[in-house]
């Protein structure tokens, strides 16, 4: 049959969609990107967030007009919106015939062709095709999620390994790496380990067959991913082992860098920034969602220090690993944010200079220990908090991006801009793909160069966030 596949949210969920996508193609299923030319659509969910749970709603719906004409036959939901509204979602929307959550991504085949999970509702045809219904994310009550504070009694264990198949999705010169699954923190605001299960490390061995292969496929950039990176190992009593690991990816040949996503602040051990420091095709790059900086709304978010213990840990990160880029996101609006309390968020940002600062406002989200609280600041003063605080960012890069000007950088070409058809666009070392700023290779011809090559360029300007550079030969 042929199969649509749509992948929303984070990293992490693309890997699942990836693993899914293999295992269709194994199974000798034919993939298509046309949506109107599937004969089952399957939409991989986010539900981290509000605006996320509606996008993936917006999504199954829009899929499942398809059903209308006849021509595709089933319509598969995955992800995390599955494993927290299962029923929810097969009450609202009919057209769904079978939900897979994050710990059922080997059961794809079964939906797919059985339908083994469907809702036994049977399957619309354009002669009796009625209106979809109005779902928003405030439809669904979440029938499987705990109350706060709670855990409920059956968590996913599910975590792909080596010889899983998978199809890549993104460009071919980088891949993400999930080491890990699930999460054992309990931070306020967060739903992820009753989405994701307990965290649970893969093999090390595993994660090296894994890149090996990648590197033969022609993957130069390795993103290593899990909820919280730096914690891997620590589950299995393996104490230094993303340290090890790291030493042991430098030596695969074919990589040109490393990159790890989602540390987190107790966790970040000087093994780990000795390694980053140290080794060849270690980025150096660390990102580190802190939340906040106020000592008053880190506790009740459930997290880990505070102003003092901030700055000790960052400047330790700086002298370790010298000249590397730093990334954090931030919440302002959490529940008894007080202007005082975002007024010491704020000076923390203007005085740490941060490389990237990604900032989101405050989702109450049922489930979650925070729901509790009085969603009590007004969601027009969350949106003035984001904007302010992003335009004080945004001061601090332009300053320290007009500073490049002149100097000599590494790029990784990822590939034609979007902007523009005769300018390139790649990435420096303290550059992640999608959620960082870029850099534009212009005064080049275009089809000298090819996506995941390294090239040495010159500064020759900025534009906001981004650079401007011209190559000035290979690396």
């Amino acid at each position: 049959m042929k199969i649509g596949f749509l992948s929303l949210g984070c990293p992490k969920n693309l890997v699942d969609g990836e693993v899914m996508l293999g295992i269709a193609r194994d199974a000798g299923h034919e993939l298509t990107t046309d949506a109107t030319d599937a004969e089952v659509l399957v939409v991989n969910t986010c539900a981290f967030i509000d605006r996320a749970k509606q996008e993936s709603i917006d999504a199954i719906l829009e899929m499942a007009e398809h059903k209308k004409n006849g021509h595709c036959a089933r319509l598969v939901v995955t992800g995390c919106l599955a494993e927290r509204y299962r029923d929810e979602l097969k009450k609202e929307i009919p057209e769904i015939d079978a939900v897979l959550g994050t710990g059922e991504v080997p059961g794809i085949l079964d939906a797919i062709e059985s339908g083994i999970r469907g809702s036994g509702s049977g399957i619309r045809s354009a002669n009796d095709a009625v209106p979809l219904p109005f779902v928003r994310a405030k439809d669904l009550t979440g029938s499987r999620t705990p109350d706060p504070g709670s855990r409920p009694t059956s968590l996913p264990t599910y975590i792909y390994d080596a010889d899983t198949p998978r199809l890549l999705t993104t460009p071919q010169h980088y891949a993400y790496v999930k080491i890990a699954e699930g999460c054992d923190y309990t931070c306020a605001f967060c739903i992820i380990p009753t989405l994701r299960g307990k965290y649970r490390s893969r093999p090390a061995e595993s994660i090296v067959r894994e890149a090996r292969a990648l590197a033969a496929r022609g993957v130069r950039e390795l993103l290593l991913i899990s909820q919280d990176t730096t914690f891997y190992g620590i589950d299995r009593g393996e104490r230094g082992a993303l340290g090890r690991l790291l030493r042991e990816l430098d030596g695969v040949e074919g990589l040109d860098r490393i990159r790890l996503l989602y540390l987190y602040p107790t966790t970040i051990t000087d093994d780990v920034l000795d390694a980053m420091a140290e080794c060849e095709k270690v980025c150096r790059y660390v990102d580190l969602p802190l939340q906040h900086a106020s000592a008053a709304v880190l506790k009740r978010m459930r997290r880990p220090g505070n102003r003092k213990t901030y700055d000790a840990l960052l400047q330790r990160i700086r002298n370790r690993v010298p000249g590397v880029a730093l990334r954090t996101t931030l919440i302002v609006g959490f529940p008894g944010e007080t202007a005082d309390e975002y007024a010491e968020l704020e000076r923390f940002v203007i005085d740490t200079e941060f490389d990237h600062v990604g900032v989101f406002t405050y989702s109450h989200e049922e489930g979650t220990r925070a729901f509790a609280l009085s969603d009590d600041v007004p969601a027009a003063v969350k949106r003035r908090r984001r904007n302010a605080l992003m335009a004080k960012q945004k001061q601090i890069v332009t300053r320290s991006q007009k500073a490049r000007i002149g100097t000599e950088i590494d790029v990784l070409v990822d590939g034609a801009s979007p902007e523009h058809e005769l300018v390139l666009q790649g990435r420096l070392e303290g550059q992640a793909p999608d959620i960082d700023p870029v850099v534009f290779l212009t005064d080049c011809d275009p089809e000298a160069y090819h996506a995941g090559q390294l090239i040495r360029a010159r500064v020759v300007d900025a534009k906001g966030y981004d650079l401007i550079a011209a190559p000035i030969g290979g690396v």
